[in-house]
């Protein structure tokens, strides 16, 4: 390998290791440390910023990019219960809660465009500052009585099993890196280079489709791991044409 990625790759043993956890070292302790110039310390931590395992800040230098909340992959999961259960109280501002017809949501719902259905659209908060921005789409004729909960601070598969209706216990989620809208990054107070994770979610109890969902969610703040356990298989869907 050369020079620069034998050195990155040893920052990641020490990074997860925590043992940069209080500060990262500036580029002159490195190159002084591992006997190397400050064009292969500048290399390696290039990469580093690119993976978004650094990141760099004004009047800070190079930091540590620790994401604050955690969810394993391949799980059904709430992100209220995500959120809550690492100590931190998550809320919601509601952005749009009506009746609406969407073709693409339909769609993927498997019912007639014309098909009444109820949006919740949601600034989740985590700790008082913007997480995700969440819209769910449900049918009517199931969730009507969705319209009338104060979502402050409740989540949504729970609100569903208060008022009898089906709530999700399988599905799929496709999970893709993006650069949010200016919208959705105004209301997740991002930079305009600030990537984020955009997420499509169907949420199916049974063989009925009950959600569909797309939550635009900081990438510095969240991130998602995969458990590699023997004889799981993997399986890939295709991305839209």
């Amino acid at each position: 390998m050369p020079l620069w990625a034998q050195l990155e790759a040893d920052l990641l043993v020490r990074l997860e290791a925590g043992e940069f956890d209080d500060a990262f070292p500036t580029d002159l302790l490195l190159t002084r440390e591992y006997d190397v110039s400050r064009h292969t310390v500048r290399e390696a931590i290039r990469h580093l910023n690119k993976t978004g395992i650094l990141k760099r800040e004004r009047g800070r230098g190079t930091v540590v990019n620790r994401a604050e909340f955690e969810q394993p992959m391949g799980t059904l999961y709430s992100l209220f219960q995500s959120v809550e259960s690492a100590g931190v109280e998550q809320t919601s501002r509601v952005l749009r809660l009506e009746v609406v017809t969407d073709t693409a949501a339909a769609s993927h719902l498997g019912v007639a465009e014309e098909t009444e259905l109820v949006l919740l659209e949601r600034v989740r908060m985590a700790g008082g500052a913007p997480l995700a921005v969440d819209r769910a789409w449900l049918l009517y004729e199931l969730a009507a009585e969705l319209l009338d909960v104060d979502w402050s601070h409740t989540a949504l598969y729970s609100e569903l099993e208060r008022i009898g209706a089906p709530v999700p216990d399988q599905g799929w989620e496709r999970l893709m890196p993006i650069l949010p809208t200016p919208a959705d990054r105004k209301l997740l107070d991002l930079k305009r280079v600030d990537a984020a994770f955009y997420l499509e979610r169907l949420g199916c109890a049974g063989d009925r489709a009950v959600e569909w969902r797309t939550t635009t969610i900081r990438g510095d703040r969240y991130r998602f791991v995969s458990d590699w356990s023997a004889g799981a298989g993997l399986h890939l869907r295709p991305g839209p044409v």
